[in-house]
């Protein structure tokens, strides 16, 4: 049987180990990033789950909801109804698991809510700032996932301790628990830092007469920084989308790799339109993501080539989000 559970370190890799640790009561629970599964970090087997990951080169159950991903299974002339699990274009994995299992295992009711809410914030699904802004339940426990604060092993900890707390009990209780309530608090004073950020090192590109690319450009950080670039349309409302670009670090030393990050205003979610940043991520061959929501990579081996691959990138993506018309 199953004996251990490997999901992405987000809110909805959370919720995903929450569902499937309730119906085959799986402790272990090991978190990771994409690029874990692509540099096969991880020893997995046929004994393990792998939840909202690329799909690996083996495992027991595969469960995910990303384009990207399943592309790559096409690439490797791989049947995904050949894999035990579920793919489904979902707007979270935790909905994908949550169909998997509905109708043969009696699953709480607790879940319901929980997976409608994982569905928004996994999606970016919000119909304007003050929907998105709202303090619910979900989003207070998302928001001290996404907090800086603490190392790394205490922070997969408390991963750990969220998935426990989630497959036991409804998410209002949850949040209520003194751990996430000041962990809460953290989060809302990096937040303010944040913005801060954003307002300082963001800009239009000067083709785009509309204003409708809000550009953030981390990349004169010399230590590792992290912003949540939605923020940006707080200072922003009357953008369309937000770019995020940023130096990747190894081991704490800055690399002249960028890392890019689109997605999409909540201006966009009550209009019939044809952008699709997970496209424009996948058409330049750098990176995936749903239509929301999308992040990429790009190697370089100089400061120089990073400046111009920079510029390229930004450009080639104003281009092919102008072209989506």
């Amino acid at each position: 049987m199953y004996q251990s559970i490997i999901t992405h370190n987000d809110f909805d890799g959370v919720v995903s180990a929450a569902l499937c640790s309730y119906v085959y009561k799986i402790d272990r629970i090991y978190f990771a990033g994409p690029g874990n599964i692509a540099r096969a970090d991880l020893t997995i087997t046929e004994n393990d789950i792998v939840c909202d990951l690329p799909y690996p080169l083996e495992c027991g159950l595969w469960f995910d909801h990303h384009e990207g991903n399943l592309q790559e299974l096409q690439y490797r002339n791989i049947d995904p109804d050949s894999i035990e699990g579920k793919f489904d274009l979902q707007p979270s994995c935790a909905r994908v698991i949550f169909n998997y299992f509905k109708d043969d295992h009696k699953l709480p009711d607790y879940f319901i809510p929980l997976v409608d809410e994982t569905d928004k914030i996994d999606s970016f699904d919000f119909q304007s700032v003050e929907e998105w802004r709202a303090e619910t339940p979900a989003k207070i426990i998302d928001a001290t996932i996404r907090s800086r604060s603490g190392d790394a092993r205490e922070k997969r900890r408390y991963l750990k301790r969220l998935v426990q707390w989630l497959r036991g009990n409804p998410v209002e209780q949850v949040a209520k628990n003194q751990e996430v309530a000041e962990r809460y608090q953290v989060y809302l004073s990096e937040e303010s830092e944040m913005l801060k950020i954003i307002e300082q090192n963001s800009y239009f590109l000067p083709q785009d007469k509309q204003n409708e690319i809000i550009v953030l450009d981390l990349t004169n950080f010399n230590r590792p920084g992290f912003v949540i670039k939605n923020l940006a349309y707080l200072l922003y409302p009357g953008t369309l989308a937000v770019l995020e670009v940023k130096n990747m670090f190894k081991r704490g030393i800055k690399s002249n790799d960028l890392s890019f990050s689109l997605s999409l205003s909540l201006n966009l979610n009550n209009e019939d339109h044809a952008k699709e940043v997970g496209e424009i991520m996948r058409e330049l061959n750098i990176g995936d993501g749903h239509k929301g929501a999308a992040a990429g990579k790009m190697m370089c081996s100089s400061k120089n080539e990073m400046l111009k691959q920079k510029q390229f990138v930004m450009d080639r993506v104003f281009e092919l989000w102008q072209e989506q018309r």
